[in-house]
């Protein structure tokens, strides 16, 4: 196959008549590097059963990235500020104490108790505050929907009440994309939207027009129950502790006290949803006193970091990123004797970053560099909420002001071997353009898809910051996050046509001179 591909570079590139490509010389020897049998050497190592499914953070993972490392530097990347990672701070965090929370309406105070009132979100400070309360509806600021519940109101210092989901939950006409879910309905937006508005303390309760279970229920810490496994905590980005507020779900009980009771609540929400118009209020006499305790563990990862230095004075400090995540799910500890208890993430994402890997290599065995830089990037933390290239995004090796693109790979490697989708066509349509002329050489039927509410990659770490980018994906399959996503079912061919699409888009873009669009998208949340 190797042998194929390589006669095919030189038939294509005789058929050009020895033309230049249209933003350099068309890279046939680059691409004879490019081949199936480097990515199935590549594949059966990092989705092996001694990879133990790639979590993060893990041994293992360390393992793969330092396999990912030797293999930049085997093929001429160079490290970046010396090293081939990016340490990313990551901790996890458990339930610490002391956990409180009182309200005072009137000369009336309440204390309620842990797990039965209220529970911490996983995104809790460890802190306590005292400060009176202030409805905020949804705690939705959307301008792009024309809504914002904090208008005509001061939350400076103050502790906000806040309903889950968004207006119009079940209306297939509400402006905030129908019956799809936004990512205003999410309670991590709503308590980023707070504490932009200067909120020191989050109430979330369960809007009570939709959903009759208002149970507090927050985050599922193990020491609620037996039957949640001890090791089941939440991941957050380290840098984020210092800039936490306590954040509770609130149930029925306190409600009651600070509405009078729940229909009062229900008929606000009501009034919300008919006119698509806040009723945010300081409610009069109402203080409350929240503290939670969380115990912070470090548990960091790396990004996998190579660059090709561009050539052109002009244009080598713009940077065209290429990346894909190479970590999974890690393993079962609990199985039945015999049974697979490994995720082994083969297509999710081995198959990317294996893509990845010989993108690096066909960079590598460029004559000469490209005008523009090139990095790519092997990310951490993809499955547990893009940590990784978040992290990126907000400490960039290289400045995000003069990153050009991004095209990301995750899972390339299943279903037809002839079709690829694009994601992100409708907001880069630039990069979209390169790909589609860069394909008539590599000849996939390309398909341009809108990702469900849920489903997303860590282009989006770049995309929310209005950096062009494409998501080159082959679809979900019925192996997707099972211990069934094994490497023998990967179409290694598949996988190393992808990487040339994408080393044949990078090329393009890295030795064009143009700045492309970047069209900011209404979409349905996608994480």
């Amino acid at each position: 196959m190797k042998q194929t591909l390589a006669c095919l570079a030189i038939v294509i590139g005789s058929l050009l008549c020895g033309c230049s490509h249209t933003t350099g010389e068309w890279p046939s020897r680059a691409l004879e590097r490019i081949t199936p049998e480097d990515v199935h050497r590549n594949i059966f190592y990092l989705a092996s059963d001694t990879m133990r499914g790639r979590n993060t953070p893990s041994p293992e993972l360390d393992t793969a990235a330092a396999y990912i490392a030797r293999e930049f530097a085997r093929d001429g990347l160079r490290p970046v500020n010396g090293s081939y990672y990016q340490h990313v701070l990551l901790n996890i965090v458990n339930l610490g104490e002391p956990n409180a929370l009182r309200v005072r309406s009137g000369s009336v105070e309440k204390s309620y108790e842990i797990k039965t009132d209220f529970s911490p979100f996983e995104m809790t400070s460890n802190s306590s505050v005292r400060g009176p309360v202030v409805f905020a509806g949804y705690g939705i600021t959307a301008p792009r929907y024309h809504y914002d519940d904090y208008a005509g109101i001061d939350v400076r210092g103050k502790i906000v009440f806040v309903l889950r989901h968004e207006p119009g939950e079940d209306d297939s006409t509400s402006v905030f994309m129908g019956t799809a879910l936004t990512e205003y309905s999410s309670v991590e937006t709503k308590v980023r939207i707070a504490m932009e508005h200067g909120a020191v303390g989050v109430m979330v309760a369960t809007d009570p027009l939709n959903h009759s279970s208002l149970a507090p229920r927050g985050f599922p810490w193990p020491s609620f129950s037996r039957l949640i496994p001890k090791d089941a905590l939440p991941l957050t980005l380290g840098e984020e502790e210092k800039g936490k507020v306590p954040v509770v779900h609130v149930g029925e009980g306190v409600i009651v006290q600070l509405f009078g009771s729940v229909d009062s609540l229900r008929t606000l929400q009501r009034l919300i949803d008919a006119r698509l118009s806040p009723r945010s209020c300081a409610l009069a006499g109402v203080e409350a006193f929240i503290q939670t305790g969380t115990e912070i563990r470090d548990m960091s990862a790396n990004n996998v970091v190579g660059v090709l230095p561009g050539s052109d004075p002009a244009l080598k400090s713009e940077t065209v990123i290429v990346g894909a995540h190479y970590d999974h799910l890690g393993y079962l500890k609990q199985h039945a004797p015999g049974a697979r208890w490994i995720f082994n993430g083969a297509d999710d994402n081995a198959s990317g970053t294996c893509a990845l890997l010989e993108v690096a290599a066909a960079l590598g065995g460029l004559p000469s560099s490209p005008r523009r830089t090139v990095l790519c990037i092997a990310f951490s933390g993809e499955e547990k909420g893009l940590f990784g290239s978040e992290y990126y995004a907000r400490h960039p090796l290289f400045p995000l002001k003069s990153t050009v693109a991004m095209l990301n790979m995750d899972m390339v490697g299943m279903n037809g071997e002839d079709s690829l989708f694009l994601v992100g066509s409708e907001g880069s349509p630039d990069i979209a353009r390169i790909a589609r002329e860069e394909d008539a050489r590599v000849g996939f039927i390309l398909v341009d898809l809108k990702l469900r509410p849920g489903e997303g990659s860590d282009h989006m770490s770049f995309m929310k910051r209005n950096i062009p980018d494409l998501f080159f994906h082959s679809g979900d399959e019925s192996v997707y996050h099972t211990v069934n996503d094994r490497p023998e079912l990967i179409n290694t061919r598949k996988v190393a046509r992808t990487a040339s699409l994408v080393f044949l888009t990078a090329y393009h873009i890295a030795n064009d001179s143009l700045h492309y669009r970047y069209l900011p998208v209404t979409s349905p949340m996608l994480f």
